[in-house]
């Protein structure tokens, strides 16, 4: 698909905000990018989408590696797996208790599961273009993506 053009991070926010509304069953988002390119923006908007309440301050689970937000129906969790050097702490992190239909998976730096063949349901890839707007890249695997980026891009 042809990349979307984020100039402001309110755009990016409200790309995350209009997917979470659209989500009504568990899903797993992998979000590619470089440092700043508006990984955890998507995430706000999307934990907004969900209905996150606002009393919740969504940030990059660097340093958690897992950061938890109980939603309207679901629950988001948002991972940053950056600091992790191997797919075999994923069993110390409880990776596993994450895999269930009630939960909302957005995976930052999402490489490392390749070596389990985790499937994501959605990629998103976050690039800048030569005036430093964001390119965002949206693609769905499996049938759950799919029919959620086919409501998106109607």
């Amino acid at each position: 698909m042809k990349p979307l053009e984020s100039k402001t991070a309110e755009e990016t926010l409200a790309l995350g905000e209009s997917i979470g509304k659209m989500i009504s069953q568990g899903l797993a988002i992998a979000l590619k990018g470089d440092l700043g390119a508006g990984k955890t923006t998507f995430v706000k908007g999307l934990a907004k989408g969900l209905g996150v309440s606002e009393d919740y301050y969504i940030t990059s689970p660097t340093f958690t590696i897992i950061n938890e937000y109980p939603a309207s129906l679901l629950t988001l969790y948002h991972l940053d797996l950056y600091r992790l050097s191997s797919a075999d702490e994923l069993e110390y992190i409880g990776f596993d208790d994450l895999l269930d239909d009630t939960h909302v998976m957005a995976v930052e730096w999402p490489d490392i599961l390749k070596d389990i063949s985790f499937p994501f349901d959605i990629e998103i890839r976050f690039e800048f273009d030569e005036n430093y707007n964001r390119r965002i890249s949206v693609s769905g695997s499996g049938q759950r993506g799919e029919n959620l980026l086919s409501k998106l891009f109607l």
